[in-house]
């Protein structure tokens, strides 16, 4: 099925739009621990289409065939992005909480600015012939 209604064919897909603050936003919830989050597309499939932050495990009953297309926001991120910073590197030496609290707020700024000099211009989406390499255009 395809045309003006859409496919159910994910290789439909030639770009996806991504709010770059989703995709940040959603590596740090992942990093931090928090409950996992991906970014999903719902179907149907279009040339164009939406890839948006959703907590995993949250899917609504009502897909059946096909199932949105859940990606780990580190496809998005290219190999050499700088890695989010824990809380030991930037422990002051000596250890004051308040001076702590700074350094790492500070640092994880840094890391929320610095990540999005690291985004991959194409994607693979997971489909039933193989990967199928998309265009990634990011918002904002």
């Amino acid at each position: 099925m395809s045309g003006a209604r859409g496919s159910s064919d994910p290789d439909a897909i030639r770009s996806l739009a991504v709010t770059t603050d989703d995709l940040v936003t959603a590596l740090e919830a992942n990093r931090r621990g928090d409950d996992p989050v991906v970014l999903r597309v719902t179907p149907p499939f279009y040339g164009r289409m939406r890839a948006r932050v959703h907590r995993t495990g949250g899917e609504a009953s009502d897909y059946a065939d096909p199932e949105p297309i859940h990606l780990d926001p580190r496809v998005f991120v290219a190999d050499d992005a700088p890695a989010y910073p824990e809380p030991d590197e930037t422990r002051p030496d000596p250890y004051e909480v308040e001076t702590h609290h700074e350094r790492h707020t500070e640092a994880v700024r840094a890391w929320r600015s610095a990540v999005r000099e690291h985004l991959r211009d194409a994607v693979a989406l997971p489909t039933d012939d193989g990967p199928h390499e998309v265009e990634v255009k990011y918002l904002g």
